[in-house]
């Protein structure tokens, strides 16, 4: 369980990396990029951080290598914006949890419309 230390580091970066990639990110392979979660270790010294993307597997693909080509400028700018002591090493992983959800929620209503033809 995270201590609340980590909890708000990791609020924190969340908030101002979204405020990056959103207004300062001229990158437009980052343009359908929404950050969803960042988790810190308890050091504070890395940030995994989860993110989401519009569009198909060749625009994931593109995000992820927009995403590392950037994550120089983004730990910089992150460092200007924040007051930690040691700004974080970010690590850029896609979430697939909202995938994952909306195939479970076709499974069920397919689950649902099969049992409505045998009701009938």
């Amino acid at each position: 369980m995270p201590s609340r230390r980590q909890r708000r580091v990791a609020e924190m970066v969340h908030r101002e990396l979204s405020l990056l990639l959103l207004l300062e990110a001229r990158d437009p392979r980052l343009a359908n990029v929404t950050i969803t979660e960042v988790s810190v270790t308890p050091d504070l010294l890395q940030a995994r951080t989860y993110y989401t993307v519009l569009g198909d597997a060749e625009d994931k693909a593109e995000a992820q290598a927009g995403l590392e080509s950037a994550v120089g400028y983004l730990r910089t700018a992150l460092g200007a914006r924040v007051q930690l002591r040691c700004v974080p090493e970010l690590s850029f992983s896609l979430d697939t949890s909202a995938e994952h959800g909306q195939r479970i929620e076709e499974l069920l209503t397919q689950i649902a419309e099969g049992n409505a033809l045998d009701d009938e």
